[in-house]
């Protein structure tokens, strides 16, 4: 059961570009992906590859499918990234031992290596941003509530009335 909620004001224009929660995310978050390029290019990584990376880095290896939970990604999105990788020479693909009807992904040497060289992208990033770590973690933190709040949306509109 729902909460009866009071409607928010939402001023004069709600309709004003400046105030759209979605406008502000849609901007930042082209801008913020545009400062990760030329630090991923040496890398020869995309950002989306390099999300991918990120999670075989806390844990590999990792299935398909557990990837495409941990980065809120539909596998047959992830498949063209987990190729290129792999053609790279970051990962590789298999059947899982544990249960075969799985597809493991696991890092190559080369992909464990390339963590020392990635270890120093997220210091250059808050240099660039020229933002308080306090400020970056609260956004953080915010967002990923935003994340979770859309997230049990979804889950309420799927829901039969």
């Amino acid at each position: 059961m729902s909460r009866p909620t009071t409607p928010a004001d939402l001023g004069e224009d709600p309709l004003a570009l400046e105030r759209q929660v979605c406008f502000a995310l849609s901007v930042a978050s082209r801008n913020v992906i545009a400062l990760y390029r030329p630090l991923l290019e040496p890398m020869r990584l995309t950002h989306p590859q390099y999300l991918v990376m990120l999670a075989l880095w806390e844990r590999t290896p990792r299935s398909v499918k557990d990837l495409s939970a941990v980065l809120h990604a539909e596998p047959a999105t992830l498949s063209p990234l987990l190729k290129r990788l792999e053609s790279v020479g970051y990962l590789t693909r298999g059947r899982s031992n544990a249960d075969e009807r799985l597809l493991a992904v696991d890092l190559t040497e080369q992909g464990r290596e390339l963590r020392a060289e990635a270890e120093k992208i997220p210091h250059r990033i808050v240099e660039r941003l020229g933002m308080e770590l306090s400020e970056l973690e609260q956004l953080n933190s915010v967002l990923t509530r935003v994340i979770a709040a859309t997230r049990r949306t979804d889950l309420d509109t799927a829901l039969p009335e």
